[in-house]
């Protein structure tokens, strides 16, 4: 199985080749990093130029301002994509199935690749019905680019279906955003502080009790096995899918 990865100079992106190159069954094909053309990553040349990178399967992990873009190259070479890129909402998510058909080879967005995560998210999902209050609290390095976090997106938009809008409570804000923005109903307070990778709570209530779902990532390498796992998943897929749930799954009927 020909990988390459996308943004394969970034922290993401580099701990990925790693990690396809030292998995049985892939190849680690190419490296795309404009900029970088004559390092290596993972022991793969890094290359600066879409018409020499050879892969059957892409992983993206670029910055969210040229991913769109460079989804529109990989869709044109016939690829298949996992998506790791954060930023992905309810109108980039419309943006990329307008050009990426129900038909075309499999496209998977992945808010985080932590297996971890992934569970945290489905949980908060799983209790969302049965608690009257519910906010997400979201830490991540200062350096991150965007916020909300794609994690935070991701896991407000699987908790919205059984939740009423919030947006139009009452507000008590004395200082505009103190009490954080609005994700499909639900309220999201980002923190961006040095010293943290990835950390997100889903705090619930009901009167009389609390309920809290956390998950941290305290290494880049939380991400290697999931990013391995939505490879091997996006090769059975058509179209564009979200989460790394159905990937979870089909790895479990395995065992």
């Amino acid at each position: 199985m020909k990988v390459a990865v996308s943004g394969a100079m970034g922290r993401l992106g580099s701990v990925i080749a790693l990690g396809i190159s030292n998995t049985q069954g892939m190849q680690l094909s190419g490296a795309y990093a404009p900029g970088h053309s004559g390092k290596t990553v993972a022991g793969v040349g890094v290359e600066d130029a879409i018409k020499n990178i050879d892969a059957q399967i892409m992983v993206e992990c670029t910055h969210p301002g040229v991913v769109m873009e460079n989804l529109k190259k990989w869709h044109a070479k016939g690829m298949r994509v996992v998506v790791g890129t954060s930023g992905f909402t309810k109108d980039r998510i419309t943006e990329l199935k307008s050009f990426w058909g129900k038909d075309d080879p499999g496209c998977l967005i992945v808010p985080n690749f932590s297996i971890g995560a992934v569970l945290m998210m489905r949980f908060a999902e799983i209790a969302s019905p049965y608690f009257d209050s519910a906010e997400i609290i979201e830490r991540h390095e200062d350096t991150k680019p965007d916020a909300p976090s794609g994690t935070a997106l991701a896991t407000a938009m699987r908790m919205e279906k059984y939740r009423g809008s919030a947006e139009n409570e009452d507000s008590t804000e004395v200082v505009k955003g103190a009490r954080g923005g609005f994700v499909s109903g639900i309220r999201v307070h980002s923190l961006r502080m040095k010293g943290i990778l990835s950390d997100q709570e889903v705090a619930f209530s009901n009167k009389g009790e609390l309920f809290s779902i956390h998950h941290s990532s305290t290494s880049y390498e939380s991400f290697a096995n999931g990013a391995l796992l939505a490879i091997r998943y996006v090769s059975t897929i058509k179209g564009v899918h979200i989460g790394l749930d159905a990937a979870l799954d089909f790895e479990a009927k395995k065992f």
